[in-house]
């Protein structure tokens, strides 16, 4: 139940910034914002984390911790 409440509460706050948003927009430069824009809940899947071998080596095998950062390693 509270998880329902803070969904309707996004939903209702995301369309409140979309709608402050679209009127500060420049046309030109970006389209139009919708609410699920703004909205933390609507993300129905997450990025999946993709990394190489190589970087399961380093953890399981060598017990190295590899950098912190958003690379995508093929």
């Amino acid at each position: 139940m509270a998880e329902a409440r803070q969904k309707h509460d996004w939903s209702m706050t995301s369309s409140m910034m979309a709608l402050i948003a679209n009127a500060h927009r420049d046309p030109k430069k970006h389209g139009p914002f919708k609410p699920t824009d703004f909205d933390p809940t609507s993300r129905s899947h997450a990025q999946p984390i993709t990394a190489g071998v190589s970087v399961l080596k380093d953890v399981f095998i060598d017990k190295r911790v590899p950098p912190t950062t958003k690379e995508v390693i093929p």
